[in-house]
């Protein structure tokens, strides 16, 4: 129900994030400045990434991949009464914002387009597809490139929206836990196909913080009863 100032009751009533919640958010930031300016001494020392490298098909599809994350993480941290929850959700609606900008400026430093007609066939190009998860490099349909990622339909995008109370957190952390488990295979691709030092290293941490955040969903399940 909106409020005259357009805003959401529940919104009104919102508390600041826990002081753990601020710190690991300064925490995050601090160490992308740090990896910008660490980065920023590389020059032109290396060869800059092509089209069709793993390293701009990983900057493009994760930041679609990103994108639902943040709008799943907002739309919970704006309905949920759990403190825990709604500190976890703004630990990714930041973070994931942050990173979706630095995979942005990377495109735009290389050169390259920031989309691509074929998303996730850089994960093949290796011929280890098959352990990505991705079985050829033909075209896909935007469905059938979503649920590889283990993005939310937007069936489920519309219903985690209507939800409310324990339904809705209980849903958000299954769709998230689920976008979480896409994100992996897509870090560890890039890891094995990409040659940009950056990106490596951007993908080896986002895969530890997410599964760091998978154990963390799996154990809200638990202490929420979700079935």
């Amino acid at each position: 129900m909106m409020t005259e100032t357009g805003g959401t009751e529940r919104g009104a009533e919102r508390t600041l994030p826990p002081w753990w919640v601020v710190l690991l958010v300064a925490l995050a930031v601090a160490a992308v400045a740090f990896a910008i300016g660490r980065f920023s001494t590389f020059g032109i020392a290396g060869s800059t990434p092509a089209e069709g490298s793993a390293d701009a098909g990983f900057a493009r599809d994760m930041q679609v991949h990103h994108a639902q994350a943040v709008d799943m993480a907002m739309t919970i941290y704006a309905e949920t009464d759990d403190e825990h929850l709604r500190a976890l959700s703004y630990d990714i609606a930041t973070g994931q914002s942050s990173q979706r900008g630095e995979m942005f400026d990377w495109l735009v430093r290389w050169g390259l387009p920031q989309y691509s007609d074929q998303p996730m066939a850089w994960m093949a190009a290796s011929g280890s597809g098959h352990a990505h998860g991705v079985a050829s490099i033909a075209p896909q349909s935007d469905d059938e490139v979503r649920a590889a990622m283990g993005m939310a339909s937007d069936e489920e995008m519309s219903a985690l929206h209507d939800a409310t109370g324990q339904e809705a957190d209980c849903m958000f952390l299954s769709l998230m836990i689920r976008h979480h488990e896409g994100a992996i295979p897509m870090a560890d691709a890039v890891l094995e196909l990409g040659s940009d030092e950056r990106v490596r290293v951007f993908a080896e941490n986002m895969k530890k913080g997410q599964t760091f955040e998978i154990q963390a969903m799996t154990s809200m399940q638990q202490r929420l009863g979700c079935s």
